[in-house]
């Protein structure tokens, strides 16, 4: 083969160098292995403390099997990986550090193409982040959703099941006991959450930005099929080396639109929000928070899966998945280049919806308007997120006293208290936990309602803060409040007693205060003691506010895959 590849640059020749390069990779590898057949790098996030992407190795196998038929020569590469539910004091605090990791590994090493492998929330966009930095041709497989959970006769989501349980114990209408019996009965396989939260929406957001093979997105862990995709991500790597076919050729402005209208079209995560903002940072496409709302603002929720819905992933694939949902807003969409070699629009099967129940048709939603709501006003003057979909609708439209939590502790320490002065009309703030402020910006947003409130049959309040939430929630939840209180925003103005009002229709969050009150008031900003580690120093030092994606400064941009020196 010719000598053209990039990782000839380390194994041609009869330098002593690529002496050195070839005779270490020499455990097993034949001569023709290095010969300028491609070298694929399989990005693999497995850990036993990310449960989601447990069964990676499995699949990191098979890819490496399509990639040896192709005429390529398979290589696996651990990478940093963010378990969601275990680490501390969040996994997105940890998002860009991990992808700096993958940006620089694969830099360094002699790789032609790359494959990700990623299923838990942040690995997804921490490994697009990185990848998308160094620009060699790259795809991704995505591990799927585990099979659905079912306590009591109904189905029992992943995550959206935790949130409505453990409400119902703090209401004092569920005994623990069945809350622990329900935790046996929620996870039943490998894969990741099987409700529409960040994980499977982020899966349909890289089949929609074009970088998985069709199909891909909401195909079930467990589902033979899956490794059948990975044989064939395997096969078609090696051709895109072949092509030159780059992430810079498919994440454009346009397959990032495509992204934000099938986002709604699902009732998916507001945390795709972030990651969208940081991956346009990061390609340097233009791209903002007034982008997500007029693109999906008109587009109609069709997937009926929690916590918009009722159905689960399992259900959602057995209808026809993300396939179905795209022919539905095939008018709706860009024809965007994809990792297939194909736009994004050719490669829509047309085939409805198999069960109109879990996937509407576009003539019949659920919604007409499933957008994600960016919100202004003077608590938010550079924005904020609500998700309709998940919100109550008499909510959309409120006015309310404030009911002011000075960080997460203060919350934890008063949310239970009896004598806390609450009704269900209030506003529950809580400050401090925005990305510099907690730090990392947590799923805090959705905050467990007074239990005064919940032992009156109330399930739900509005409320604001500068933190996330998990994707699996749901709520009438302002989130991504930028600039958040820790850098100067106008949430740490708020003061118990004040009114707010919210009105998302007319996209409008604003303090009812007088202004010349609030230039007397002194902010409250509630974060963090001051940092102990070196990564949490470089991380308050350039993290950016939710409205650019909350990623590291020092990020933005692509820096390709050139490297000058050699290591001897």
């Amino acid at each position: 083969m010719s000598g053209t590849t990039r990782s000839q640059q380390w194994y041609a020749g009869d330098s002593r160098d690529a002496f050195i390069h070839r005779a270490w990779m020499r455990r097993g590898l034949p001569d023709h292995a290095f010969d300028g057949r491609p070298q694929i790098v399989i990005c693999n996030t497995w850990s036993d403390l990310t449960p989601c992407n447990s069964h990676f190795r499995e699949i990191a196998e098979h890819v490496k099997r399509g990639v040896w038929e192709s005429g390529g020569v398979p290589l696996e590469l651990p990478v940093p990986s963010l378990g969601e539910t275990l680490l501390r004091p969040t996994a997105m605090f940890f998002r860009d550090l991990a992808a700096m990791v993958v940006e620089e590994l694969i830099r360094a090493n002699p790789v032609d193409g790359v494959v990700l492998l990623g299923g838990c929330d942040k690995t997804v966009p921490s490994l697009l982040l990185g990848a998308a930095s160094v620009d060699l041709p790259t795809l991704m497989v995505t591990g799927g959703p585990m099979l659905n959970g079912s306590w009591q006769g109904r189905p029992l989501g992943c995550g959206t099941g935790v949130w409505e349980l453990s409400e119902e114990v703090r209401a004092g209408r569920m005994p623990r006991s069945d809350l622990r019996r329900a935790e046996s009965a929620m996870i039943r396989s490998r894969g990741h959450c099987n409700t529409m939260g960040t994980a499977s929406t982020m899966a349909c957001v890289a089949e929609a930005l074009g970088m998985t093979l069709p199909g891909n997105a909401g195909l079930p862990a467990p589902d033979s099929r899956l490794l059948e995709l990975s044989h064939a991500a395997g096969n078609r790597i090696v051709e895109m080396v072949g092509e030159d076919l780059r992430p810079s050729a498919v994440l454009t402005r346009e397959a990032l639109l495509n992204a934000v209208r099938v986002v709604a079209a699902i009732g998916g995560s507001t945390n795709a929000v972030v990651h969208l903002l940081a991956l346009a940072r990061r390609v340097g496409v233009d791209f903002a928070l007034e982008d997500i709302d007029r693109a999906g603002r008109d587009i109609p929720l069709l997937a009926n899966v929690q916590p918009a819905g009722a159905h689960l992933m399992e259900d959602f694939h057995r209808a026809g998945g993300l396939d179905a949902v795209l022919g539905q807003i095939k008018d709706r969409l860009e024809p965007a280049v994809t990792v297939s070699g194909r736009p994004l629009t050719d490669q829509i099967s047309g085939h409805p919806s198999a069960d109109l129940t879990v996937i509407r048709t576009a003539d019949e939603p659920i919604a007409r308007h499933a957008g994600l709501a960016v919100l202004r006003g003077n608590l938010c003057p550079d924005g904020a997120v609500i998700k309709p979909a998940a919100a109550t609708p008499e909510l959309l439209r409120h006015r309310g006293r404030a009911v002011v939590f000075d960080g997460i502790e203060d919350f934890h320490a008063r949310i239970d208290d009896p004598g806390l002065d609450v009704e269900p009309s209030d506003v529950l703030v809580l400050r401090g936990c925005g990305p510099r402020g907690y730090p990392g910006m947590p799923e805090v947003g959705n905050m467990p309602l007074p239990p005064k409130v919940l032992r009156a049959g109330v399930r739900d309040m509005v409320r604001i803060s500068d933190a996330r939430m998990s994707g699996t929630a749901f709520g009438t939840v302002v989130l991504h409040i930028a600039p958040e209180s820790a850098a100067g925003g106008p949430l740490g103005l708020v003061r118990s007693g004040d009114w707010i009002e919210l009105d998302v229709e007319r996209r409008v969050l604003r303090l009812d205060v007088p202004e010349e009150e609030l230039a007397e008031r002194q902010p409250v900003t509630a974060a963090a003691p001051p940092a102990e580690s070196g990564w949490e120093h470089i991380y308050r030092a350039h993290v950016e506010q939710a409205d650019r994606g909350a990623g590291l400064d020092f990020l933005a941009g692509t820096r390709g895959s050139f490297v000058a020196r050699e290591s001897h």
